[in-house]
């Protein structure tokens, strides 16, 4: 689905099934769909070019008609799903699911009184799309053609921003010069990359006017989103010489030899060149076609919003946000000339606006600039402070602001035009879960797998790392460099519920802000504060509570929202709630989140009428057993339940499963793993039974339905931790195995070798024994890039491991927690990519000399040192001579490395 068309992108595959010989519709209702069918599939392609324009650039007629046109489409949706619930729903004991849909898809439509139902509706959807067809006409839609010009250029001020104005800008404006001047005579180039408005040109310029008499030529031009290249090259011309080449825009000249005349010009110079704004690789390839190097010193700053793109030009330079120091000074200076002349009752609202500035230069000079002429009443400060993130705000300041982050929307495909504006959703300064978006995303239909192979969640993955690419998503990496968190910035926030509430696609109460009066297209819901919806919600899809209890108990029995697809009480305090029942009337849901809700009732054996539910999360709810109904539920994609909560027996009727978590006590769940061949994450703890007792049986077949799991990317294993988990046994080539934590393990085990796991990126394994040549083993993994052991009893380790000087050869971060170790105990060629590492040392070998070298020269990448040392019972002359000694070690290294020692 997306946000432009609506519901046509998952409604026209849904009429094309039943425009099929096997349900025998009468033919005045087939022509009737097969007349909504093409007439819904010329419309799509007029809201789609719509949905590219800019709304500014739309007249009021064409957004109401789209407006319509889209909330048709929900309905039609509506229908058919309701359609598609009651054939699909009753039924669920015949083996062949397809076969059972035709058979009753028949009988339903054999009936008189279903023909009639279908019929009506369908009669009275075809009246509304005639008159939109008529509408559409006399709007003349079909004539309307994006533009590919702007309103502003929202770089044109940086270009000419005074180096009095700059603040803070001298130590990053030194950190790419530095970067520019390491290559002797060589082409050097450096690509800054960042958020809209974070200040990429400003620097770029400032670095060009501190350095550029160093260079024969220089040349600043902008290329930006809807770019022409024959521009581009005019304007290079015209910045190199301007005397020679000062009539340039007014000639014929073709793109090749525009290209030959760059080229020859700089052909022998030494030059400097700034392009900015770029956002595809495509004009760079063009552009190297002149930039050639010549080995005079030349130099190249590229400036882009897409990760991506600096990647790939080389040179990769993140510009990250103002400290808040410097933007305290940045912006008291506008409003007060200085921090100091800030009255008092000012201080507080002002630290709160410069928190949901989050740093962005632009975002603090928009709003200070509001604020500079409001000084009399500090009731304006607090509205407006309150308007950021909220889409509320109307000045013409902020609409310069949105203007500029609007480049980077409209810049979006229609698809994730509609995953970005779906995040409206969240509160301000939410961090929300990665894989709790994308579920979300899958739910809503907003995913599409199109021809390819990859999964729904795969396809979704890609959706999200395209929004943090394009620096739309603010993501937060855990210790493995994995997006597992994010969050996004306000004044993005800002702009997708502007947008969002223009549209009705997201409706948000927070704080002051109310239900609109009229709640009948009301479909996505969401409650950031205590007020109670009253119903007339008939049509709402989607619910999410981030209010609390309080608001989940006033609201009226969600049993009325029977077109509810997702129910989101993730943190919903539901300790005191009695039970569920409801459940088994929400009969479209696909996604129900009770995530640490503390509910402690029973889930109702009801949950198995739900043939549509695709996500199930349970976690830190206190439910103790799943209802074997469950199992009935075919499209379950996503089962998440706590470590007490007992899985039912007959999970293998759920082959669609794809995800799943949850402690099994029993051979018999476990053996049921086997037949779900389409699981990729699999979080399993292998607990003992009832009696105390940990059952052989279970993780020997663990081992081998593991065998059978071909897709499986992601496996984390725990145990008990007193007595760990024999994981001993064989296993089959897990290939396609990523990502592998073990938590209690008794021993490494040996299928943990480079035969088995040769794609295994990120090991993360607790182990009670570690044997002498455990690590040699794991150095022979290889493409393990971070590693994490700890070793649960207390060892150390005096002698060198027999590991060759080529372990670990992709290895990037690595902590070993548990056991005494120092680097060079590890032989040089070890770890040769190496970047990040933590480990222990023991004190006791200082004093007794058994240990005195500490050097890690021979980590040729290290860039990050973490010591744990126990100072227990040490002298404090002792510990002073050893940190002095790491400091040295890491003060003479290549890579001057930064070290931190715990105590």
């Amino acid at each position: 689905m997306q946000f432009a068309t609506g519901a046509l992108g998952t409604l026209l595959p849904k009429l094309g099934k039943l425009l099929q010989d096997e349900y025998n519709l009468q033919k005045s209702v087939k022509k009737d769909i097969q007349f909504l069918t093409d007439e819904l599939e010329s419309t799509g392609a007029a809201l789609r070019k719509i949905g590219d324009m800019p709304q500014e650039q739309l007249d009021e007629q064409v957004k109401i008609w789209a407006r319509e046109v889209r909330e048709l489409s929900y309905d039609m949706e509506d229908v058919v799903d309701t359609f598609l619930v009651q054939v699909q729903g009753a039924d669920t004991t015949s083996r062949s699911s397809s076969k059972r849909f035709v058979r009753k898809m028949v009988k339903m439509f054999t009936k008189g009184t279903m023909r009639h139902h279908i019929a009506e509706e369908i009669k009275e959807i075809k009246e509304r799309v005639t008159q939109l067809a008529a509408r559409r006409d006399r709007c003349r839609v079909d004539d309307i053609n994006p533009t590919t010009t702007t309103l502003i250029d929202p770089r044109l001020t940086a270009l000419y921003t005074q180096a009095s104005d700059l603040i803070g800008i001298d130590e990053t404006r030194e950190q790419v010069i530095s970067r520019l001047f390491v290559g002797g005579k060589q082409q050097r180039i450096v690509s800054i990359v960042g958020f809209g408005g974070l200040g990429k040109t400003t620097l770029a310029k400032a670095v060009c006017d501190k350095i550029k008499n160093e260079f024969q030529c220089t040349a600043l031009v902008t290329v930006s989103k809807n770019f022409d290249m024959k521009r581009v090259f005019m304007d290079i011309l015209y910045e190199l010489d301007r005397g020679k080449y000062g009539n340039i825009h007014t000639t014929m000249l073709e793109l090749k030899q525009l290209v030959d005349l760059v080229k020859g010009f700089l052909n022998d110079k030494r030059y400097l060149i700034v392009i900015d704004d770029m956002w595809d690789i495509t004009p760079w390839k063009i552009l190297t076609c002149a930039l050639s190097e010549n080995n005079t010193g030349s130099r190249i700053i590229i400036t882009t919003r897409i990760i991506d793109v600096a990647k790939h030009i080389g040179g990769f330079f993140e510009l990250k946000p103002f400290t808040h120091e410097n933007s305290k000074i940045l912006f008291y200076r506008r409003i007060f000339e200085s921090e100091d002349k800030c009255p008092s009752q000012f201080y507080e609202v002002s630290e709160k606006i410069l928190s949901k500035c989050g740093g962005v230069p632009l975002a603090i000079l928009t709003t200070s600039s509001l604020l500079a002429d409001k000084l009399g009443d500090i009731n304006e400060w607090h509205e407006l402070c309150d308007s950021i993130g909220s889409g509320l705000g109307g000045s013409h300041d902020l609409d310069n602001m949105r203007n500029i982050l609007y480049l980077s929307y409209y810049d979006l495909p229609s698809h994730l035009k509609t995953c970005l504006l779906y995040l409206s959703i969240f509160p301000e300064d939410y961090v929300f879960r990665r894989d709790r978006l994308i579920w979300r995303w899958i739910a809503e239909d907003f995913v599409c797998c199109g021809e390819t192979d990859r999964s729904l969640f795969e396809v979704g993955e890609n959706y999200f790392k395209q929004l943090c690419n394009r620096s739309l998503i603010q993501p937060y990496m855990d210790e493995f460099g994995l997006p597992r968190t994010c969050r996004m910035h306000d004044m993005v926030l800002d702009l997708i519920r502007s947008l969002s509430k223009e549209e009705s696609f997201v409706t948000t109460t927070s704080g002051d802000t109310s239900m609109p009066s009229s709640r009948s297209n009301v479909r996505r819901l969401s409650l950031h504060s205590t007020i109670c919806p009253a119903k007339g919600m008939p049509k709402l899809r989607s619910l999410s509570i981030f209010g609390g209890a309080s608001v989940f108990d006033s609201m009226p029995s969600l049993s009325s929202f029977n077109l509810l697809r997702v129910l989101d009480l993730e943190g919903c305090n539901l300790t005191n709630r009695q039970g569920l029942r409801f459940l088994g009337d929400l009969l479209h849901l696909r996604y129900l989140s009770l995530l640490r809700t503390k509910y402690g009732g029973k889930l109702p054996d009801e949950v198995g009428k739900l043939q549509f539910l695709q996500i199930l999360d349970l976690r830190g709810a206190r439910i103790t057993e799943v209802p074997t109904s469950l199992v009935r539920l075919r499209q379950l994609m996503c089962l998440y339940v706590g470590i007490h909560t007992r899985l039912p027996s007959g999970l293998r009727k759920i082959i669609s499963l794809e995800m799943l978590s949850g402690a099994m006590d029993s051979t018999f769940i476990v053996e049921d793993l086997r037949h779900l061949t389409q699981l990729r994450q699999l979080q399993v703890g292998v607990l003992p039974n009832e009696e105390g007792r940990s059952d052989l049986n279970p993780v020997k077949a663990l081992l081998e339905s593991l065998g059978n799991l071909r897709k499986i990317k992601d496996l984390q294993i725990w145990g008990d931790y007193r007595a760990g988990v024999d994981l001993e046994g064989s296993l089959e080539s897990r290939g396609s195995l990523r990502r592998l934590f073990i938590c209690e393990a008794s021993l490494l085990p040996t299928w943990i070798n480079p035969a088995s796991l040769s794609f295994l990126s990120i090991l993360h394994i607790t182990i009670l024994q570690m044997g002498r040549g455990d690590i040699q083993v794991l150095g022979t993994l290889p493409a393990l890039c971070y590693l994490y052991l700890d070793i649960s009893s207390s060892i150390q380790i005096k002698e060198r491991f027999p590991v060759s000087v080529d372990a670990f050869p992709c290895l990037r971060e690595c902590t070993f927690s548990g056991f005494e170790i120092v680097p060079s105990i590890l032989p040089a060629g070890a770890m040769a990519r190496l970047e990040t590492f933590q480990f222990s040392i023991c004190l006791e070998d200082f004093v007794s000399g058994d240990f005195e070298d500490l050097a890690m020269d021979h980590l040729p990448s290290l860039r990050s040192v973490c010591v744990c040392i126990n100072t227990h019972g040490i002298a404090e002359e002792v510990i002073l001579r050893v940190e002095e000694m790491l400091k040295h070690k890491a003060a003479v290294h290549p890579n001057h490395p930064s070290i931190h020692i715990e105590k």
